[in-house]
């Protein structure tokens, strides 16, 4: 059995968090670190020697905090239809979704400790997602509305899902990108929805507010 197969993601996630009101989206809560420097070296510490990625999960990130804001206040955005949470991570824009009314919801990471999380929070906001941990570029399921938050951090990241997102548009799909002005964020493909003042962590971005905004693709 692997070292992977032996974890117990579950108990790391709540020993390591603690479930608090999202800054920006107070409605909902998550499973968060309170003290991000040292649960990021905890990762590094037991989980890097197996190849796991940063707890990218355990944090209410600032574009999917305008995400999950924005579905919030425009319920009909997503009301009654088939929506994808791409990159997930904590499951935030996910469970603003459900909470608007639509009427499927998947969350999808390639994080297996996300998945876990993605879990963890929807059952602490009493809502319904279907959970997969896979990579979901390339593929068509579907879906009304594709939401992406702070996908753009890194050319080929941003590159190869703002590539898979356009063809989904093309198809009629509504593609939103909740993202607060990341180095590769195409603003020439995107129209702007709304922006707002999100409160982030510090020790992450440098600030304690970031001006995030919320795109469709064009």
């Amino acid at each position: 059995m692997s070292g992977e197969a032996t974890l117990d993601r579950r108990g790391f996630i709540l020993r390591h968090t603690r479930l608090l009101p999202v800054p920006h989206a107070p409605e909902i809560s998550l499973h968060v670190a309170e003290e991000a420097t040292e649960l990021w070296q905890k990762t590094e510490d037991e989980l890097a020697t197996i190849g796991l990625p940063p707890p990218f999960w355990a944090f209410a990130w600032a574009g999917g905090q305008a995400l999950a804001r924005y579905l919030l206040d425009h319920p009909e955005t997503v009301r009654g239809k088939r929506v994808l949470d791409f990159a997930s991570g904590s499951g935030l824009v996910a469970i603003a979704a459900a909470k608007a009314g639509a009427g499927h919801v998947e969350a999808c990471d390639i994080d297996a400790f996300a998945a876990e999380a993605m879990a963890l929070n929807a059952a602490a906001n009493g809502v319904s997602l279907s959970v997969r941990l896979d990579d979901l570029v390339g593929c068509d399921g579907g879906w009304d509305v594709i939401c992406a938050g702070d996908v753009c951090y890194e050319r080929a990241m941003a590159e190869s899902a703002i590539g898979w997102l356009s063809g989904l548009a093309v198809r009629g799909a509504e593609v939103l990108i909740g993202d607060p002005g990341r180095s590769y964020l195409p603003k020439d493909r995107l129209v702007e929805l709304a922006s707002y003042q999100v409160p982030v962590t510090r020790s992450l971005e440098d600030a304690e507010i970031k001006k995030s905004a919320v795109w469709r693709l064009a």
